[in-house]
This record gives structure tokens, C-alpha cells and sequence, in this order.
């Protein structure tokens, strides 16, 4: 089998080059190159697949976490951090392993051999589940469109609209489509400021100016920008408590 190709995101320059170190001896591998932000990184897999990403998660411009969700077809990942308190969300990524700096190269060398072993097929993919309890609230959406990548702080925006696979994310900027499930947009935006008002709605309630009734068992809602949404009488019900 060829060798694998790795890259290594992180901020530092010294944890890279404990990495690049740790790799030397490996005739398996192929060292692609490093990257200092997840900026770099969507650049650099335009134009250069590879196998196994080295991540660290709290970077300049856009976090680990942030950088996969724009990603297609993301490569195998192993998470190299200073905070121990993502592990859990990295594992929701699916993510191989969880390296907590400082590591060993005993320890680094274990992840490794996970990595490929996956990456070999020799291993099947392990699907951790997300207590909801110790997700992390959503402060900002990220969201691509060609070459561009926008990050909307969840203030911002109005509602999110349910579109077949998608939502779409409707602003004070405009509008924008992203992969994302409304199960998972209700579960971790703030609750204080989003309501799901309706299986196809879920709306910033600081938003909406006024209610009226529709029919006799549902409700419009108009929002700042001027748009309607559907709300259900259990919609109704939950702004009010609100």
C-alpha cells in the first residue's frame, strides 16, 4: 500500500515540530505539510487530498471543529490539544484519537497505529454518541459557498428554515444553506434566545415582532427582516412560556 499522507494544523510551531519528530522515523508515512490555522488547511486540501489530519482545536480565525464542518469528505483525524474539555465533542467528530499535550511518543505512536489501521480498512469506524448534556452551546454558525467561508454569530440571526438535508440560515446579512440537521440546531443553540417554533422553523425570538393567528390551530409569525414563518400551536405554547 502507498504510504500515508499526513498533514499537521496547528497554531504553534513547536507542537509541529514535536510532531514532524515523532514522524522522522516512520518509513510508512509521507508528511504532506503543516498548516498554522484551519484557513490553511481548507486551502491546502483543494489541491492536495490526503489521508490523516494531526488537529489542534482552539486556533486563530476558525476552531478545529469549525474547519471540519466546511471540509467535504474530510480526512481521518487525530485531535492534538492543550484542553482536555473538548474530548468529548472531538469524539462526536469520529475522531480517532484525543492527544492531550504534552504526550509521549509511546502514546503518540498508539494513535498512530489506530489511524492507519482505519485508514487501512483493518478497522471499523466507532461512532461515539454526544451526551446532550455536555454539548457545547452554539455561539457561531460557519458556512461556505465556493472559495468563501462566512462565520455568523448566532445573534444575527433570524430563524433557520428546514430545506429537505439542509437548513437555511436566514440573517442580517442575507441568506445561506448549510448541512446541518434542525434536530441538532435545537438541541445546542441557546435556549433563552431560539425557539423550534415549527418542524420547518426554528426562530431567534428577539426577532419576531408580532404573532397572529393563521387558522384555527396555527400561527405566522413575522420576523424583523419582514419575513413570515409558520408557528404551530406547540410553537405558540413555548414563546409564551418564554
Amino acid at each position: 500500500m502507498s504510504k500515508i499522507k499526513i498533514l499537521i494544523v496547528d497554531d504553534e510551531h513547536l507542537a509541529r515540530e514535536i510532531i514532524k519528530g515523532y514522524l522522522s522515523d516512520r518509513m510508512d508515512i509521507e508528511l504532506v505539510g503543516e498548516c498554522e490555522n484551519g484557513l490553511d488547511c481548507i486551502k491546502f486540501l483543494k489541491d492536495q487530498p490526503v489521508d490523516l489530519l494531526f488537529l489542534d482545536i482552539q486556533m486563530p480565525k476558525i476552531d478545529g471543529f469549525e474547519m471540519l464542518e466546511v471540509i467535504e469528505n474530510h480526512p481521518e483525524v487525530i485531535f492534538s490539544t492543550a484542553f482536555d474539555q473538548h474530548a468529548i465533542r472531538a469524539f462526536e467528530k469520529n475522531a480517532i484519537d484525543y492527544l492531550l499535550k504534552p504526550y509521549s511518543k509511546e502514546r503518540f505512536d498508539n494513535a498512530l497505529e489506530k489511524a492507519i489501521l482505519r485508514i487501512k480498512g483493518q478497522q471499523k469506524t466507532t461512532t461515539h454518541s454526544l451526551p446532550e448534556q455536555l454539548s457545547k452551546t452554539i455561539e457561531r454558525i460557519i458556512v461556505r459557498s465556493g472559495s468563501k467561508i462566512t462565520l455568523i454569530p448566532v445573534e444575527d440571526i433570524y430563524y433557520f428554515e428546514s430545506n429537505d438535508d439542509y437548513v437555511l440560515i436566514h440573517t442580517k446579512t442575507g441568506r445561506f444553506i448549510k448541512d446541518q440537521t434542525m434536530k441538532y440546531l435545537e438541541n445546542n443553540l441557546p435556549k433563552k434566545s431560539f425557539i423550534r417554533v415549527h418542524r420547518g422553523f426554528i426562530a431567534n425570538i428577539n426577532a419576531i415582532k408580532s404573532i397572529e393567528a393563521y387558522s384555527k390551530d396555527s400561527y405566522m409569525g413575522l420576523m424583523e427582516n419582514g419575513e413570515k414563518i409558520k408557528i404551530s400551536p406547540e410553537g405558540y405554547r413555548k414563546i409564551k412560556e418564554q
